[in-house]
């Protein structure tokens, strides 16, 4: 028989240039469920805003309504539309009695597991805060700007409710979590800011060292200055991040070649 010989596959040069590869010894790029969970997120705050600008809009165009007095609103076009019972106050109240209804959902998914098919608690939460943004202007819009009497006394009631659950969505954020809702110790917080330090460095082709000072912001001072003072301290500290996020975007397009590589292999 005749002998067929294969040469061997040529070994790469030693002195080439090598990037961070995964187990089958491809470069990594982004990781995919992370860029799903950002853009996710981007879109989720978009549909709301949207949302939130075309009630916006209403309130505007029917605002020679709205300022009449209740005598006059009968006589105005806009009656058979913006009243409680028209078209547009109709809609409202229905899409606001709906999202109430919804809001309950949230605290039976932290209890149930059996629903743990449904998201992550972390995720429900997002739904929840971003449902829960626009209904005040759906009530406004259905009871048409009047708020007196006990539907006034509810309503401002609700605006408690709302303005003291976006103070506390802040504050939610600011606790490290796991992906099931949960807190991190402190080592766990330190594994994965180390972790993510990394993953960044391989992904941008940076030094892990230059992305930490990049990154680094001041730590919070031991004086006590109260709950003012520390939530004044939790926004300095937000701005202070996003300057920092800039500067690496800034440093990573600085790269050159190595940024238009890794974005290559991000695509591939």
């Amino acid at each position: 028989m005749r002998e067929i010989n294969v040469a061997p596959a040529p070994r790469p040069s030693p002195e080439s240039p090598r990037l961070p590869a995964t187990p089958l010894g491809r470069p990594r790029p982004l990781r995919p469920s992370l860029r799903t969970e950002v853009f996710g997120r981007r879109r989720g705050v978009g549909v709301v805003v949207f949302f939130a600008l075309i009630l916006v809009g209403i309130s505007i165009a029917g605002l020679p309504y709205y300022l009449a007095p209740v005598s006059e609103r009968v006589r105005s076009p806009f009656h058979p539309w913006l009243k409680p019972a028209g078209y547009i106050g109709q809609s409202t109240g229905l899409l606001a009695v709906t999202i109430f209804v919804f809001l309950w959902l949230y605290p039976l998914r932290k209890r149930a597991r059996w629903l743990a098919w449904t998201g992550s608690v972390a995720r429900w939460l997002d739904v929840h805060v971003l449902a829960a943004l626009v209904l005040p202007l759906l009530v406004a819009i259905h009871s048409a700007w009047r708020f007196e009497g006990l539907i006034g006394l509810g309503f401002w009631s609700m605006m408690v409710v709302w303005a003291s659950g976006i103070v506390g969505r802040y504050l939610y954020a600011r606790i490290p979590r796991g992906k099931a809702g949960i807190e991190l110790t402190l080592d766990e917080i330190a594994s994965r800011r180390k972790q993510l330090l990394e993953e960044i460095a391989a992904n941008t082709g940076l030094a892990v060292n230059l992305v930490e000072q990049t990154l680094a912001v001041d730590r919070a001072s031991d004086a006590r200055s109260g709950i003012l003072g520390t939530f004044i301290w939790y926004v300095r500290d937000d701005l202070a991040r996003r300057r920092g996020a800039r500067r690496l975007r800034r440093l990573y397009q600085r790269s050159g070649p190595r940024r238009r590589r890794q974005d290559r292999l991000a695509l591939t």
